[in-house]
């Protein structure tokens, strides 16, 4: 019979005061009885426009009725038809507008938890099964794939199931790209992202880490080793700063610096060899999922007091309303419809006695108010004359967005980029404007999500093999 309720059943999690001070997952996941219960609340629509919403274009209602006959494997072979990383994205996919937002269910009350379900499924099959996936017989081409992240691993793995030889070359001494050392433990525990590598490994897929394509090996050099095409999916791992007094200041981090000191480097242990601000009192600025990463790890590092500084409202606010709701619950303090003019220090060079000789003491903010809608509609951020104030903190951390960067481009003849620095693309096949080579992800359109960096590999993927075969 149909569960006709009209709210999803709620994702058991760590109480807020428990969680605020450890890494380990937050929310823990639906068991066999709930992801059933949930499952009914699906209508099987047959026009399925939940599948329009998925840049990957899962089979949504077909995965969801094999939950409802029991049978958790079959779900999850439907979801890896298209989808070649559904523990992660059943994780940090924002669903609520994609997939559940086209949901029928959520018209007169809440979706059906589709991210929910395919993280349940995802996790039943990993403890479960140790199947491979079955690749086709070698076919005697070579593809290179730059940045092991989600574009990357899944070009990776799309193309080494056609039987195609894919070397994957990663710039850092892990697999995983921003995976590993973007989003933190609490959010995307890593055992899950190395099982994916692990898996394409177990494929055939090669992965060398330690090579900067662009220093290490060009994109030329690639092509006179043997590869017959190279993707890019090298990220966006370039932080955006506001260049405003006081940047440079010891105590200043750009939110990609502070999460790969905690996620890789692993700066939480009580002996890092990479060190990293811990305690005191500690400003985010910026409003995304990755400012609510910062702003969260923070406070389990042991901070006495977290800010979230952004210049709009919170309607505006562009983080997973999820994300926002558990730093709430965790107790980070919100200075919404503020942006900072100048982060405040010590700055006396004949006293190199004072320990906090250019350290943060501070950051300068002014009030905001929303203007007229900029070109995006959404509404401008204008400054209240003579509001500034004060607030005192140890650590200031920027999140303000990030670029990618330009090492590739300068070290490939041929290679375009747009005004923002991404390379420029065909639309349908991914290919950029030097032949054989073609790129996906961040790269290409800057920050987005996992899935559709996912999306991205999938159609590279396609279109290589349309040509070289």
């Amino acid at each position: 019979m149909p569960n006709m309720s009209p709210k999803k059943n709620p994702m058991p999690s760590q109480a807020p005061e428990v969680r605020a001070h450890n890494f380990n997952e937050v929310a823990t996941g639906y068991d066999e009885a709930t992801a059933l219960d949930e499952a009914l609340r699906c209508l099987g629509c047959k026009n399925m426009p939940c599948v329009s919403g998925c840049p990957v274009n899962i089979h949504i209602p077909e995965f969801i009725e094999k939950i409802r006959e029991g049978d958790f494997e079959g779900a999850y072979q439907v979801i890896s038809r298209t989808s070649s990383l559904p523990a992660v994205c059943g994780r940090v996919c924002p669903q609520e507008t994609q997939c559940e937002a086209k949901c029928v269910r959520g018209i007169k009350g809440e979706p059906v938890g589709i991210g929910r379900l395919e993280r349940f499924v995802a996790d039943w099959h990993n403890a479960h099964s140790d199947e491979t996936p079955v690749c086709e017989p070698d076919n005697g081409h070579k593809v290179a794939v730059v940045g092991s992240g989600p574009s990357g691993l899944t070009c990776a793995g799309d193309l080494a199931k056609k039987g195609y030889k894919v070397t994957v070359f990663e710039a850092l001494h892990t697999a995983g790209g921003v995976l590993v050392y973007g989003i933190p433990e609490f959010r995307l525990p890593k055992a899950i992202v190395q099982k994916e590598v692990d898996n394409l490994k177990a494929m055939g897929v090669d992965v060398e880490c330690d090579i900067v394509i662009g220093k290490t090996l060009t994109i030329d050099e690639l092509f006179e080793r043997g590869y017959e095409a190279v993707f890019i999916g090298s990220g966006a791992g370039l932080p955006n700063f506001m260049n405003i007094p006081g940047e440079s200041l010891k105590g200043v981090y750009s939110a990609n610096e502070y999460l790969t000191r905690s996620n890789l480097m692993k700066a939480y242990r009580d002996d890092p060899t990479t060190p990293i601000s811990k305690g005191g009192r500690v400003a985010v600025v910026g409003g995304g999922n990755v400012a609510m990463d910062a702003a969260r790890t923070a406070l389990r590092l042991g901070a006495d007091k977290v800010y979230i500084i952004y210049r709009r409202s919170m309607d505006e606010l562009p983080a997973r309303r999820e994300e926002v709701e558990h730093a709430m619950e965790e107790g980070i303090e919100f200075r919404l419809l503020n942006n900072p003019v100048e982060i405040l220090g010590y700055h006396n060079p004949d006293d190199r006695r004072d320990p906090k000789n250019g350290c943060v003491t501070g950051i300068r903010c002014i009030k905001m108010e929303l203007g007229e809608p900029d070109e995006r509609g959404r509404r401008r951020p204008v400054p209240v004359e003579g509001s500034e104030f004060d607030i005192d903190v140890d650590t200031v951390i920027i999140a303000i967005g990030t670029s990618p960067n330009p090492l590739i481009k300068s070290t490939t003849a041929g290679l375009e980029v747009n005004k923002h620095g991404g390379i420029i693309v065909a639309e349908e096949t991914g290919e950029t404007t030097r032949e054989n080579v073609y790129a996906g992800g961040d790269a290409v359109t800057g920050a987005a999500t996992v899935i559709s960096a996912m999306g991205a590999g999938k159609i590279a993927a396609a279109a290589i093999d349309a040509k070289l075969r």
